[in-house]
């Protein structure tokens, strides 16, 4: 399986003046654990995740260096913690060495790239522009619906099946494309991801089966999960 057939799509992105805050709320809003940075162009600069946000000054979980480890880090490391503890917009918390793929980068290869740089989604890049994410909940997902049969790629009917489903759904004001993730076998469509309320999930559901080609739909769905 290639990337482009189990990644969520469109993603939550912000911006490199955006304030900590704002980025924190984006967060808990859309129940997601990362954050891809673009510039005004919307090509990638940058990650910001949880993780860079857990060392901060203003909620008192700044680390504690002993003196000796002080006297090694150079006075350059030592300023970029301060930057990223202090900092109040996303550049200065932001990851900028981001580990990347493309739409058409096999499972296999993602699946290296989370375990060899220890992060847990990998930000989809198409002409440099942020177009997914793959995630090890993705790859979990993907997993699910091999059953004994991993080799088993989607055919090209099935790839078109997910697409036709997605562009329908982005045009619908009462769901966010973004907190789903799709993966069609066989004619099936699968869903998992977020959704905000019970009438959602049904609308999903319906608009799925109302997909021409499409044999059944399997809902995954889940008001608390989080996508990425």
């Amino acid at each position: 399986m290639l990337a482009r057939e189990v990644m969520t799509s469109p993603v939550v992105t912000t911006t490199a003046d955006s304030p900590i805050t704002d980025i924190v709320d984006l967060m808990l809003a859309h129940h997601i654990s990362a954050l891809p940075v673009v510039d005004e162009e919307d090509r990638l600069v940058g990650i910001v995740s949880e993780g860079d946000l857990i060392q901060r000054d203003e909620i008192g979980t700044l680390p504690h260096r002993s003196w000796w480890l002080s006297a090694l880090g150079t006075k350059a490391q030592l300023a970029e913690e301060f930057i990223k503890s202090h900092g109040t917009s996303a550049s200065s918390v932001m990851t900028v060495e981001v580990a990347t793929a493309s739409p058409d980068t096999p499972l296999a290869e993602i699946a290296e790239i989370l375990e060899r740089k220890r992060v847990k989604r990998v930000p989809i890049l198409q002409d440099g522009k942020v177009v997914g994410i793959v995630s090890r909940a993705n790859l979990l997902q993907a997993l699910a619906l091999q059953r004994g049969a991993a080799e088993d790629t989607p055919s090209v009917e099935d790839r078109a099946l997910r697409e036709r489903f997605l562009e329908t759904v982005k045009q619908e004001p009462w769901t966010t494309a973004a907190h789903l993730n799709v993966i069609v076998k066989q004619g099936v469509l699968y869903l998992w991801g977020q959704v905000n309320s019970e009438k959602e999930r049904q609308a999903l559901v319906l608009a799925a089966k109302e997909t021409p080609g499409v044999k059944d739909v399997v809902d995954h769905t889940d008001r608390s999960v989080t996508v990425y």
